[in-house]
């Protein structure tokens, strides 16, 4: 009994660090998902006596991912499920000190018991937004000790979700608003957490549906999937079903030979004005199989039609299992293809369905939907819009999901204030330049509602004013400067963890919310900035205060050279 109250009382605390947020949905996600460095780092803070420095991180990165302009952010609400709960085990405390030199002290330990995030404050831009290089994604303020341990997961949690949420959104201006996009990617992602990761993101980039049961138990997804070239060559012949029999829609009656029926439109198909000639005899198992199929799913028909023939056998076929169902009350979904040349059948396969609905007068089944899959890309998605198709939706898998394009989004974490005091970090390469201390980020909208630059500026500038003319400098090249007059002020981070700051905390919102934000945020940005080829640049900038502040600490801190 009192074990147990140890227990609740445990999980009540926990519970009140937490903010009642739930634990990171990878169970991988754990304080031990850093690198070694960063504990080696952690101990010699705290033999040094630095460990409890309040410092200042950024989290951003420095150039859009597949040669595009904007980049979509995700992966924050894992972020922050993580510092919620962010607390080492006995194990995990027993695990690290079996992994670091002998020499450091017990103490150490001790002190790695007591960490939580509680003296740590994030602010964030909102998941689901349009983001640009240089911009912090994240401000990671805390004792410097704590917020290093963050780091490695930190960066691990958002770099491959907003590549790959990216990728999604570029996916889907290329294929359109009015397609249906399903990511069919689980199979060839890298790994469980990989395919898991890429379904909730893709989700949040503009996909539809997923394949992939587990994402849509964990994070609501609407799921879709039909069957597979295997369930077709299963069957050898018509006789094999043992239930030929199928209800009609509205219960009133029942055909018991719902094969014969099937085989009776596929006799009028082959022998009418508009289609004779198109096709001879179908395969028969594949006739099957679509029968079959649709006993089970009578509401739910999508046909896989490419395993033998697309225009000889898999269209006619299913197009005489779609009129029996039609007999019934029942409404065929339609067909994919998975291979060939998407365009062309495609076109022809809208020609056949449109000839069966002239001539056998069944409303809309020249409109029956057609998806398309086969190892597709934003490069085949273009060239099918150029060439001309009657596709209707597209399952993308692999080159969405492994992000083959680009593997990585490159996101980096940089001290830029520790103690009061901004900090830069210089390089002979100008873009891995750090923008130094507390920043604050605003966007800036012109007459037409358009974003026009994002800036920063000091913690302590005052904000940017609708209608006041505003200085915007590049960072690091001073002829590039503009002034702007904004007809909107968008302020961009938020408190999504206050600490002990006692400032209100953002709420996380649900998938779908962020979904919508999301898609909202690329329908309000500038076409130019988004096409595929030689998109605009859009514009970073910072307030003429931080550009003049940024380079007198340059030059404070490069040492001089000397020539001798």
């Amino acid at each position: 009994m009192a074990a147990a109250v140890v227990v609740a009382n445990g999980l009540k605390e926990q519970e009140k660090r937490a903010g009642g947020i739930d634990g990171p949905t990878n169970p991988m996600v754990t304080p031990l998902l850093t690198d070694l460095y960063q504990f080696t780092m952690a101990y010699a803070y705290w033999k040094a006596g630095k460990h409890s420095e309040r410092a200042v991180f950024d989290l951003y990165f420095r150039r859009n991912p597949f040669g595009g302009e904007y980049t979509v952010f995700a992966g924050l609400e894992e972020c922050i499920r993580l510092i919620a709960n962010f607390k080492f085990t006995e194990d995990e405390i027993a695990f690290i000190q079996a992994s670091l030199p002998s020499s450091c002290e017990i103490g150490f330990y001790d002190y790695l018991r007591g960490l939580d995030c509680s003296d740590v404050e994030i602010h964030a831009i909102s998941e689901g937004f349009v983001v640009f290089p240089k911009i912090p994604l994240m401000r990671v303020e805390g004792p410097v000790a704590v917020v290093q341990l963050l780091e490695t997961a930190l960066v691990n949690l958002i770099n491959y979700a907003s590549l790959v949420a990216t990728n999604a959104a570029r996916h889907r201006f290329v294929a359109g608003k009015s397609k249906l996009l399903l990511e069919f990617g689980l199979r060839r992602a890298q790994g469980p957490d990989g395919g898991i990761g890429a379904s909730k993101y893709c989700y949040m980039g503009g996909f539809d549906a997923t394949s992939n049961v587990a994402a849509g138990k964990l994070f609501g997804i609407p799921l879709r999937g039909t069957h597979s070239h295997a369930f077709v060559s299963s069957f050898m012949s018509p006789d094999e079903s043992t239930e030929k029999s199928l209800k009609s829609a509205d219960g009133s009656n029942v055909c018991e030979d719902f094969v014969g029926l099937v085989q009776a439109w596929l006799s009028k198909l082959k022998w009418s004005k508009l289609l004779g000639g198109i096709f001879g005899e179908t395969n028969q198992s594949e006739l099957a199989a679509f029968a079959s199929y649709a006993v089970a799913f009578p509401k739910n028909l999508l046909a896989l039609v490419d395993t033998y023939d697309v225009m000889r056998s898999g269209i006619p076929n299913f197009c005489a299992v779609a009129l029996a169902l039609n007999d019934l009350g029942y409404k065929a979904l339609g067909i994919r293809l998975d291979s060939g040349d998407l365009a062309y059948q495609s076109c022809e396969a809208r020609k056949f369905f449109q000839a069966i609905e002239k001539e056998f007068g069944v409303p809309d089944f020249g409109r029956t939907s057609i998806t398309a899959s086969n190892d597709l890309n934003e490069e085949t998605l273009d060239a099918l819009n150029k060439q001309g198709h009657e596709v209707d939706a597209y399952g993308i898998g692999t080159h969405l999901v492994t992000c083959y394009a680009q593997p990585a989004l490159g996101v980096v974490f940089k001290l830029v204030e520790i103690n009061n005091q901004p900090r830069i970090k210089l390089s002979e390469d100008v873009s891995k330049v750090s923008i130094p201390c507390k920043k604050r980020c605003y966007r800036l909208y012109g007459k037409e509602g358009y974003p026009l630059v994002d800036i920063m500026t000091g913690e302590n500038e005052p904000s940017p004013k609708v209608g006041e003319r505003l200085l915007c400098r590049h960072p690091f090249n001073e002829s590039k400067r503009a002034y702007v007059v904004p007809q909107r002020v968008e302020e961009l981070m938020k408190c999504y963890w206050p600490g002990r700051s006692g400032k209100d905390r953002e709420e996380l919102p649900p998938i779908n919310l962020i979904r919508e934000r999301c898609i909202k945020q690329l329908e309000q940005m500038r076409p130019d900035h988004m096409r595929r080829l030689n998109p605009t640049p859009y514009k970073v900038s910072v307030s003429a205060k931080l550009y003049d502040f940024i380079h007198f600490l340059w030059l404070n801190e490069a040492p001089v050279g000397e020539l001798q």
